[in-house]
């Protein structure tokens, strides 16, 4: 069963539709209880970055969310999800150490604003770059592969290393990460088609190995 991150930030139900198309058992939760009970986890979300992990941490989420992660569990970060990996994020940042600039740290490194020069935010359809051949999430996927995006930010981590996929709009950046049994992507799969369809089948398929 995989468990999908109930906390307010949106697209939960067509994470859920998507997870249910490719065959996967799912259920959507925002009891903190539950999530050890999951095979693995999803990490949906459109919006602020702040309003995110205020909702986290009111809903007493951040703690079993990184045991989770640290169980060696699959996790999947979507959009904001992926963001929120990060320690900070330029969305909103007083300079407080507990402010909604910070993230849950998952990740080193920062979310910054696409550059000007195009329409902020970016929304459609763009191509992927696969870094690695060794990414089961993209079994099956060419580089080069479209998927749909909506975003103001992206994610700048120290370590290029845990880069599995670049975009280009304005500026190359990554569009997803892999670090051990976390996956993430800033497009949304769930509203990208086939090829997204096929993401969230391979992630789904992580359970069984």
């Amino acid at each position: 069963m995989i468990g999908i991150i109930d906390y307010g930030a949106g697209n939960l139900r067509s994470v859920y539709n998507g997870l249910k198309a490719v065959g996967c058992e799912c259920r959507a939760t925002s009891d903190p209880a539950e999530l050890g009970s999951f095979a693995a986890l999803v990490v949906p979300g459109v919006g602020a970055f702040a309003q995110a992990m205020a909702r986290l941490r009111a809903l007493s989420l951040v703690d079993p969310l990184l045991g989770f992660i640290g169980s060696g569990k699959p996790v999947l970060g979507i959009c904001l999800g992926l963001q929120i990996l990060m320690e900070a994020s330029d969305e909103s940042d007083s300079g407080a150490k507990q402010d909604g600039s910070t993230g849950l740290g998952v990740l080193r490194g920062r979310v910054r604003r696409l550059p000007g020069g195009q329409k902020v935010p970016q929304i459609g359809w763009n191509s992927v770059r696969f870094l690695t051949r060794d990414d089961p999430l993209f079994t099956g996927l060419s580089s080069g592969a479209f998927f749909y995006f909506v975003h103001s930010y992206y994610v700048d981590p120290e370590d290029t290393a845990v880069v599995s996929c670049r975009c280009t709009y304005g500026a190359d950046f990554a569009a997803g990460i892999r670090l051990g049994n976390v996956h993430a992507v800033q497009f949304h799969p769930e509203k990208s088609g086939r090829n997204g369809l096929t993401v969230l089948r391979n992630f789904g398929r992580l359970i069984e190995r």
